[in-house]
């Protein structure tokens, strides 16, 4: 189950610090466009504070990440907590 959270807590900046690898999803205003999923990793990510997280993010198959933030500022990053085996 999805959990969204007000700010990043000790705890929560405890379990992200943990994970080698998370998502990040972003798409942009127009219902004819893309919505883009990146897994990301390389331990690129860094919690500058409570409320607020940086990551490097190489262009790989383009930049459509960068161009949906310019547009509308929207992005969704997710951390995994457990894997499935199947």
């Amino acid at each position: 189950m999805a959990k969204v959270h007000d700010s990043i807590t000790p705890p929560l900046q405890a379990f992200i610090q943990k994970q080698h690898i998370f998502f990040v999803a972003s798409a942009p205003l127009s219902g004819e466009g893309h919505v883009n999923v990146s897994p990301k990793g390389y331990d690129c990510f860094r919690i500058l504070s409570d409320m607020q997280v940086a990551y490097l993010d190489g262009t790989g198959s383009g930049n459509e990440t960068s161009a949906h933030l310019m547009e509308n500022g929207r992005i969704t990053m997710v951390f995994c907590g457990q894997l499935c085996q199947l």
